[in-house]
């Protein structure tokens, strides 16, 4: 699986709080429903457009889309 700079997890949970289907969603993120399934499993990444219009429709920053950086200083 490619690594992709998003967590898949953290759009996944915001769009079920948000009480949004995948459809709602894309339809909001001016995104085909298709590549946000793909988004949240992780086989697609989104480009830094999408990840600005997801984060508008959930009411967030783009960096709460990205995931956490880890505990420890490793590079």
């Amino acid at each position: 699986m490619k690594a992709h700079y998003q967590d898949p997890a953290q759009i996944r949970r915001r769009r079920i709080e948000a009480g949004l289907t995948q459809k709602a969603l894309a339809k909001r993120a001016r995104a085909s429903k298709a590549h946000i399934s793909m988004v949240e499993r992780g086989v697609a990444g989104a480009s830094a457009p999408l990840l600005s219009r997801l984060a508008e429709a959930f009411g967030c920053e783009v960096a709460d889309l990205m995931p956490s950086a880890p505990a420890s200083g490793s590079a």
